[in-house]
């Protein structure tokens, strides 16, 4: 049985939502194979336990990342895409790209956006992998979880994919898409090697088109719903990013793009969309009445001019709220730590409600939001049987200099050096370091894929 004791927290923000803690004496946790067992003034240490001292370190709960395209790792400042909004961007950076992604590049994209996550504390990824097209062996997607194994992170693979051709000129494929049946198949094959049901899983299998209005038709959209659900597999997409999805629902549905998911199946605590930024107040009832879960991605949608998504509302109906970083070809970084900032700061901007929009409320999104999100319900939050994700920040740049209350000091100020993370117990980082990464080899994989992709 490995037990480790962490002594003096004396700043800790445990993914609840509820206050702070910030005191001089500090709290103990005990955690004992991957699980905490405990935290508190009078939890000790026992013979033979690990020992770390949290003396003037902050804690905050592994983040859960619940909505990245890691491929796009390698993708990042190209000059013909960097003005564009989000169609001109697909179509001069993704899509031309896509079926040139060799599992060399592939690995190098993923390696990459892991190790970036990591070393802002994040401790599970969502990954809306989409590049699948007939060319492809799906094979190549099984690397996600050799990667993530390789540096102890949990991934939960968001299995996209488009099955139609041009439905939507604006958003055309470049690629020969699968068919519903090579679709499911490899979805099947996928749950029955790597789907874990468990509430603390490493490893998880989701349903996940790239977008239910482009992607294939209504009767498609409503099978897959049924097909997701008789496997027991949760589901995922891209919805009301910008006006034309909007547009396109309207003069090809003659609805709103939630009325037109509700119709197929595709609301409930089991389904989760990104960026969610045009959604009129008409589809808040119907996202809240469902319990359907959100990945708000702030710095994406800055960075495409897609607008800024009304994420309190939405949570005020209903909606469970996370946080994803997105994809590095639209973002550039991938920090978790960045977009909890940006969230707190944008959020608060269009609300002007910095009474609710606390950095414990932001911090519980990015925690106990991402894992309801995902259904992983033994993460998220540092308390006694959940397990031990957690990272604990040094407070010793110079932006974090000044800080009145350091338990602040990671989201308000924006940037923190981990000192220590742990996923299941397990140390991923240590010191600002990634104990199972070569970082020389990374650079030089990521330099031919970069060159590759130019």
């Amino acid at each position: 049985m490995k037990a480790i004791h962490i002594s003096n927290i004396q700043y800790l923000v445990d993914g609840s939502g509820s206050p702070a803690v910030s005191n001089a004496v500090g709290v103990n946790m005990r955690i004992v194979d991957g699980v905490i067992e405990a935290v508190g003034e009078s939890v000790l240490a026992k013979p033979g336990d690990e020992h770390i001292d949290a003396t003037g370190l902050v804690m905050y709960p592994g983040w859960v990342n619940t909505h990245h395209h890691l491929f796009q790792s390698v993708l990042k400042g190209l000059s013909i895409g960097i003005n564009e909004r989000l169609f001109g961007w697909l179509n001069h950076v993704t899509f031309p790209r896509v079926g040139r992604v060799t599992e060399q590049a592939l690995r190098a994209g993923v390696r990459l956006g892991l190790a970036e996550l990591l070393l802002s504390g994040t401790t599970t990824c969502a990954d809306h992998h989409y590049i699948y097209h007939q060319a492809l062996d799906p094979l190549m997607a099984d690397l996600l979880f050799e990667e993530a194994d390789q540096l102890g992170m949990r991934l939960v693979l968001c299995r996209g994919g488009q099955l139609k051709e041009h439905v939507n000129r604006q958003y055309p494929s470049r690629t020969k898409p699968e068919t519903m049946a090579q679709y499911q198949d490899d979805i099947k094959r996928l749950t029955e090697h790597y789907h874990q049901p468990q509430g603390d899983a490493m490893r998880r299998i989701v349903v996940a088109p790239n977008t239910p209005t482009f992607s294939m038709t209504p009767d498609e959209l409503a099978s897959l719903a049924d097909f997701s659900r008789s496997l027991g597999l949760r589901m995922h997409s891209h919805l009301s990013e910008t006006e034309n999805y909007v547009e396109f629902c309207q003069q090809t549905h003659g609805c709103l793009p939630v009325e037109f998911v509700a119709r197929h199946g595709w609301l409930g605590d089991d389904v989760w969309f990104a960026h969610m930024v045009h959604v009129a107040e008409a589809e808040f009832e119907l996202l809240g009445e469902t319990k359907t879960g959100i990945a708000h991605c702030p710095a994406s949608n800055g960075r495409l001019g897609s607008g800024i998504a009304p994420i309190w509302p939405m949570q005020q109906a209903g909606a469970t709220i996370s946080i994803g970083v997105d994809g590095a070809a639209s973002n550039e970084q991938a920090s978790m730590l960045a977009e909890l900032r940006l969230a707190w700061l944008m959020q608060r901007a269009v609300t002007r409600r910095p009474d609710q929009i606390t950095i414990e409320q932001v911090i519980h999104w990015g925690s106990a939001g991402g894992a309801k999100v995902l259904g992983l319900d033994s993460i998220g939050t540092l308390a006694p049987g959940m397990a031990a994700d957690l990272a604990l920040y040094r407070l010793d740049q110079l932006s974090n200099i000044g800080l009145h209350e350091p338990v602040y000091g990671p989201i308000a100020c924006g940037q923190a050096t981990p000192a220590l993370v742990m996923c299941q117990g397990r140390v991923v980082v240590k010191d600002g370091q990634i104990p199972n990464l070569d970082l020389a080899q990374l650079k030089r994989m990521a330099a031919d894929a970069v060159a590759l992709l130019a």
